[in-house]
């Protein structure tokens, strides 16, 4: 794991989350002058993301993008930190307040923005290693009731396995069971018991009540509001 030593924060290896090329290159650098890593691996999906992990990646932190390509807002936070124990800090190019209430009530342990300077990403590191929430400056915690929903939808849809999150998900494209299990390769009874498990741990009635919740914890109604 990692330890703290001779000023620096020492990583036996990072998982870097994001589907731009160049801004991956630029903070492995940025990581590498401010932390102590063995190992950076990275990921341009979340799909890739969750396979490296399954297939015996632990890695002592997770720098996670918001805005990937397979998956909607919150989910993909959701998804990571059901597949690892790992700190997930969450580095994008939006610094709304009410995203970042709804990113660090989904569980991420710091969020940076994109364009923050290097002694922020050190900050960052030191925070996160500590075992506090790192948040920007001049961040202001949301709270309100618009606000509580989110975060209970986020809380709600936390409790499912990586193959629920993907039918969910799934569901949410307009996919029947049966084009379900040919996307995913099983059996359409498996996925009616999946479905029938995530709507009872989302606490739903039917599949549109489920989209709706999921809905409810994406980027995209957390800017509208």
């Amino acid at each position: 794991m990692f330890a703290k030593t001779a000023g620096q924060i020492d990583f036996d290896r990072v998982l870097i989350v994001d589907d731009h090329p160049l801004f991956c290159d630029a903070l492995s650098m940025t990581l590498q002058s401010v932390t102590r890593i063995g190992e950076i691996h990275t990921a341009d999906r979340l799909e890739n993301a969750i396979a490296l992990i399954a297939g015996g990646l632990r890695p002592d932190a997770v720098i996670l993008d918001l805005n990937l390509p397979d998956v909607d807002g919150l989910e993909g936070l959701v998804r990571v930190k059901a597949a690892t124990d790992a700190p997930v800090i969450v580095v994008s190019s939006i610094s709304e307040n009410r995203v970042i209430s709804q990113v660090i009530r989904a569980g991420a342990s710091g969020y940076v923005p994109k364009h923050s300077q290097r002694d922020v990403f050190r900050t960052a590191f030191e925070t996160v290693h500590s075992g506090d929430v790192f948040v920007p400056d001049g961040f202001a915690l949301i709270d309100d009731d618009a606000d509580t929903e989110h975060s209970d939808a986020a809380n709600r849809l936390a409790t499912l396995t990586n193959q629920q999150s993907r039918i969910l998900q799934l569901i949410c494209e307009g996919k029947l069971n049966k084009q379900i299990a040919f996307d995913l390769s099983i059996a359409e009874t498996t996925v009616k018991a999946h479905v029938t498990a995530i709507m009872r741990k989302l606490g739903v009635q039917s599949r549109t009540q489920a989209v709706l919740l999921a809905k409810k914890a994406s980027l995209a109604s957390v800017l509208q509001e």
